[in-house]
């Protein structure tokens, strides 16, 4: 039998074909539930873009502090300066919205937490934004749905964006993954990262009484 081979391509089908079910209820009508704490109206699903925003900025803003790897570095520094952006075009769309204070939620916290380069580039422009591509998705269905083009419109270009550091994550990781064990250390490090932000949502989903193994076909 010969080996399989592990790139980027192998990376990101074994990561999506693992967390199939995450990703689904992530990009459900019933993730705008969890968001939003409840029914879910514009100003609530902004204010949860805005806070998901500034959570991504200070992860990779916190990781350029001690990155020893220079491209890696780059790279945070310049996902946190679009973080920033998506924040502030967020927050242009709320009245007086500010950051709260207070620890990360789940994803972000197992984010900030890894300090090995390869875990780094694959929890947070691997993991995160397959995340982020559901949940934008979802939103950009929401705001069209209402009519609102505009709304609609920064989500998508939001989104637009976000793909494009899921390709530099990847690319990045074609560059440093020189064995069979590096990569799986990717692998391992994306799913996780997938599956803390599904538990998250499905556990918001139950304390708003919602069943999420029912909502996952929203």
């Amino acid at each position: 039998m010969s080996r399989e081979a592990r790139d980027g391509d192998w990376l990101r089908e074994k990561v999506e074909s693992a967390e199939a079910s995450s990703l689904a209820l992530l990009g459900s009508e019933q993730f705008l539930y969890a968001a939003a704490g409840g029914d879910p109206v514009p100003e609530a699903l902004l204010v949860a873009a805005a806070a998901s925003e500034h959570a991504a900025r200070e992860t990779f803003r916190q990781w350029t502090e001690d990155e020893g790897d220079d491209d890696a570095r780059a790279a945070f520094e310049s996902v946190a300066e679009q973080e920033t952006e998506h924040r502030s075009r967020v927050a242009s769309e709320l009245d007086g919205w500010s950051p709260e204070s207070g620890p990360p939620g789940p994803m972000h916290a197992y984010l900030r937490a890894r300090d090995a380069t390869v875990e780094r580039i694959a929890g947070g422009m691997v993991g995160r934004p397959l995340v982020t591509l559901r949940t934008h998705e979802r939103l950009v269905s929401f705001f069209t749905a209402r009519g609102d083009d505009r709304r609609a419109g920064l989500f998508r270009d939001l989104r637009a964006e976000t793909a494009a550091v899921l390709d530099d994550g990847i690319s990045l990781l074609e560059t440093r993954c020189a064995s069979d064990s590096a990569w799986e250390t990717a692998r391992l490090v994306a799913t996780y990262t997938i599956r803390l932000a599904g538990d998250d949502t499905a556990d918001a989903l139950r304390r708003l009484g919602i069943d999420p193994a029912v909502s996952n076909s929203g």
